[in-house]
């Protein structure tokens, strides 16, 4: 294939590059920050400390895990795990990351023996150790990226398209503020499986295709979806049937290289299945427990993807519609190369929009899509290079354009960093009343979508916001035939009856209905009241107010409200008729025909009376 080759220094470039390095190193150890193994990277990085320090990768003793909880606050709740059929708890990530951390995590873990730090894998050696790494992969994928591009444009081209891609996109913030994450180690791992890719179709060798083998295969183990890395390789110079021959042959002609390929990226893949075989007991597991989350691919979410105000990859990082308009320019110039990428495009763009959680968290743009900015970086460079081969005035209005979107990237940047700009909850309403401000007010806060990260006690507090509406009452005096036997004539909080569990009765169901009967609005809040009269402390043994979603059939969003603790702590009072309201946030659901379920659970069989309940809709009141 032909490529661009040169033996000059390439200036322009370089001192980009050398830019870049120099922004990475001072916001990475000029301004540091706390502990960067929490969340998703603590789930990311466990696989290491319980392998290496404390031997127990089926994480048997729960209690270690939770004291290192207690000590250095990764996350507020364990969700990094679950656990599984055999009663061992399994990873909810795949060990890639793991993989990536490790050289810096023996390193660090050398480094606090020979300290006064304590070697438990979580200490400041293995956060400091972390941070380094994450900077030196960092530095890995612009240094190749800059080789990559040079293989097709020249020395100015590339520096333009390294600063837009660095300083206009959303990669800024996941390689610095937030590089210990997955897609800044997976930007550089396609990076390089697209280096070696274009190495081996120069010369065949070996190492390149052991290489090649290696960077795809950790990247697969990473996250497992990135398995449409392979189309890179093996579509590499094709665009046409004629062309698909010719490279099929070239693969029958080193059918070995392919045969080491395909060993060295199904070897690297069997650590995972050999890990869930041991802990599941089966070669594959889904480890996503959640049934809130998961995978919508007849229903993808592009649409919200591409445009939404909430998190709309054209809305937040604007400056990639110039990759998206070099695909044409790929197309006239390389076609050698168009079908490989177009089609990856394509593919990831679909995977990514095809989470239910298609905005992924608290993030500032769509963060899913980063790694597979080495892969656009290609027909960025080509919108680049057309631009300045083009009249004077089409490039003072793309450097106007190009100027403004790195402006706007750094500042949206700066807005995300300071918490003005929201990573979850943004609308179009607050992103105007926001846009270009320093500063953000508490009635501007009122435009966001409602905060589902409540902490503690989970309770409608305000409700002038919202107009309510009576869902359900039971009036145990008229009671379902079923349960006429258990109804206490003459004792009730008030009419004639009341109904009271006993060892015969387990659940109770008060209500169940799906979310678009529920509500028609995004979000509801549900309040359950009853009167209880606890007749004695020993016999509300475990008695639960249970509210959940279920998306077919599996349970999401489950909360339980027992009483006993409230009898522990005399909220409750003994012989009284007492009343209790608890408020339930219904979540992100999956679909709008996932059904809302709460019940009684009779736990402790005990006895228990309870009188007057009432189910309470609370929508949105936005004055329609």
């Amino acid at each position: 294939m032909h490529v661009i080759k040169s033996t000059k220094i390439n200036r322009n470039s370089l001192l980009v590059l050398g830019f870049i390095a120099l922004t990475v190193l001072f916001f990475r150890f000029f301004f540091p920050y706390s502990n960067p193994i929490n969340f998703d990277v603590f789930g990311y990085y466990l696989y290491l400390p319980f392998t290496f320090i404390y031997h127990d990768l089926g994480l048997s003793n729960i209690a270690q895990l939770h004291q290192l909880m207690d000590t250095y606050d990764p996350s507020v709740s364990f969700y990094q795990a679950s656990v599984g059929p055999s009663g061992n708890w399994i990873m909810k990530y795949s060990m890639g990351m793991a993989i990536l951390y490790s050289p810096f995590f023996l390193l660090s873990h050398f480094s606090a023996l020979l300290s006064n730090y304590p070697a438990d894998g979580f200490s400041l050696p293995y956060q400091l150790g972390i941070i380094v790494g994450s900077t030196v992969y960092t530095l890995i994928g612009i240094f190749v990226l800059r080789k990559v591009l040079l293989k097709f444009f020249g020395d100015s081209v590339v520096a333009f398209t390294l600063l837009l891609l660095f300083f206009g996109t959303n990669y800024f913030d996941q390689s610095i503020f937030n590089a210990e994450l997955a897609h800044n180690y997976l930007f550089t791992l396609y990076v390089l499986v697209l280096w070696f890719t274009i190495r081996w179709h120069e010369n065949y060798k070996r190492k390149h295709i052991i290489l090649l083998a290696i960077f795809s295969g950790i990247l697969v183990l990473a996250r497992p979806t990135e398995i449409i890395v392979i189309l890179i390789p093996f579509l590499w110079g094709v665009y046409n049937w004629k062309s698909f021959r010719e490279k099929l042959l070239l693969l029958k002609q080193f059918k070995l290289q392919l045969l080491l390929f395909t060993l060295i990226f199904v070897l690297l893949g069997s650590l995972q299945l050999v890990y869930w075989k041991i802990f599941s007991g089966q070669f594959f597991y889904y480890s996503y427990s959640n049934a809130g989350e998961g995978f919508d691919f007849f229903a993808p979410h592009t649409i919200q993807t591409l445009f939404s105000f909430r998190k709309g990859w054209f809305i937040y990082t604007p400056v990639m519609i110039f990759a998206i308009g070099g695909f044409y320019f790929v197309l006239k110039e390389k076609r050698k190369v168009f079908f490989p990428l177009f089609l990856f495009f394509i593919l990831n763009l679909y995977l990514v929009s095809s989470w239910s959680c298609w905005w992924y968290a608290n993030c500032f743009s769509q963060r899913a899509l980063v790694q597979s900015y080495a892969v656009m970086a290609i027909p960025l460079g080509f919108f680049v290079q057309r631009v300045l081969k083009s009249r004077l005035v089409f490039k003072y209005l793309f450097a106007a354009l190009a100027l403004f979107f790195v402006v706007l990237n750094l500042f949206q940047t700066w807005q995300m960093r300071n918490q003005i700009l929201s990573g979850d909850r943004m609308t179009l309403a607050f992103y105007k009343q926001i846009f270009g401000k320093t500063e953000v007010s508490t009635e501007d806060h009122k435009l966001l979508l409602v905060d589902r990260w409540l902490e503690g006690d989970e309770r409608l507090k305000d409700e002038s916001g919202y107009k309510s509406r009576l869902l359900t009452a039971f009036d145990f005096e008229k009671g379902p035939q079923k349960f006429q036997k258990y109804l206490q004539n003459d004792f009730s909080h008030s009419g004639q009856s009341s109904f009271q569990f006993d060892n015969s009765i387990l659940y109770f169901n008060l209500f169940e209905k799906d979310f678009e009967t529920l509500t028609g609005y995004d979000h509801a809040w549900i309040r359950v009241v009853f009167y209880v009269f606890p007749q004695s402390e020993l016999e509300q043994k475990d008695f639960t107010l249970v509210m959940q979603f279920m998306h077919k059939g599996k349970i999401y969003k489950y909360k339980g409200e027992n009483i006993l603790p409230l009898l522990k702590n005399k909220t409750l009072q003994i012989g009284k008729w007492n009343k209790l309201s608890f408020d339930y946030l219904t979540p992100e659901v999956r679909t709008k025909e996932d059904v809302l379920k709460i019940y009684f659970w009779n736990k402790g069989r005990g006895k228990v009376i309870i009188d007057d309940v009432t189910v309470t809709v609370f929508e949105p009141d936005r004055g329609e």
